[in-house]
């Protein structure tokens, strides 16, 4: 057995594919399949339950899972430190984001860190937040950025960035479209257009909703502003947005509305795992927004 094999292992494993993981590692699906295969006889147990459409972990791959995350992420924190050691100030940093990051400063951030780092390599992955916290935790992503500070902060350093009130957004003809504010509970009967379901936005909203005494009626769910925008320029519905965002949108296409009582925001957040190993690649990162953001540390 070589790291190889329990790398090629843990890619199927995420993908829930042979062909997905080749792609994902610029292989064959009969090199990654045989690789698989090997290892199965190896530790003369069945990893994975085969199906037509997809394939799934057996309790024997689900045990050696955990594990095979472990050695792969001590061989890559080995690999990284060598390098740094050697001082070759190169490498990749793999940051996840939610789309609503793109409405804010970090891609600006973004900007400047590559103009000051060329020979960083960024890898950008769209998540909702939920995901993004599990990708960190598992070492699939150096670092992210996420919506509201989540909830694993004994295993999480957070460093808190951005606090922006979320405002109904409504249709100009829309019955409130001319409050001042609106309480939850006045949009019991709306038609909602809603964060998908990874996206923490998502249960904040849901839980507001059932203090304020309903559930909402949800007509879609997406994670794409443009989209939600559309819909609620359409009159087919309303949303949340953060206030930044309400204020680049057309008023005469799209009226936006405070809420009454507490503020429900937008928080977000850049995230670590606290006990790994940073790169040079991700410590520069940090470091770098830190001053370019005025990061406050919560809990670090």
């Amino acid at each position: 057995m070589d790291i190889r094999h329990l790398e090629y292992f843990l890619e199927v494993a995420r993908r829930g594919s042979f062909s997905k993981a080749a792609a994902k590692l610029h292989v064959t699906q009969p090199s990654i399949s045989k690789m698989i295969r090997a290892l199965e006889e190896e530790l003369s147990v069945t990893l994975f339950h085969r199906t037509n459409k997809q394939v799934e972990l057996t309790d024997a791959g689900q045990a050696l899972l955990e594990q095979a995350q472990q050695i792969v992420g001590l061989f890559q924190n080995l690999t990284v430190e060598l390098d740094n050691v050697t001082s070759l100030r190169k490498g990749r940093l793999r940051i996840g984001m939610p789309p609503i990051a793109a409405s804010t400063v970090f891609p600006r951030a973004l900007g400047e860190f590559n103009r000051s780092f060329p020979s960083i390599g960024i890898e950008l992955y769209e998540y909702g937040s939920k995901k993004i916290e599990e990708a960190v935790l598992d070492g699939t992503l150096d670092t992210g950025v996420v919506c509201t500070p989540p909830a694993k902060t004994d295993l999480l350093a957070v460093y808190s960035c951005i606090r922006d009130p979320l405002r109904v957004i409504v249709h100009p003809s829309h019955r409130l479209a001319g409050q001042a504010a609106v309480d939850f509970a006045a949009l019991a009967d709306e038609a909602f257009v809603l964060y998908r379901e990874d996206f923490s936005l998502h249960d904040h909203i849901l839980q507001r909703c059932g203090q304020a005494g309903f559930a909402p009626r949800v007509i879609c769910a997406t994670s794409q502003r443009e989209f939600m925008t559309g819909m609620v320029a359409a009159n087919l519905g309303i949303a949340l947005l953060p206030g930044n965002i309400c204020d680049g949108l057309d008023p005469a296409a799209i009226v936006s509305v405070p809420l009454a009582g507490p503020p429900l925001c937008l928080e977000l957040a850049v995230i670590r795992r606290r006990d790994r190993y940073l790169s040079f690649a991700a410590r520069q990162w940090l470091a770098f927004t830190a001053e370019f953001l005025g990061l406050e540390p919560a809990g670090v």
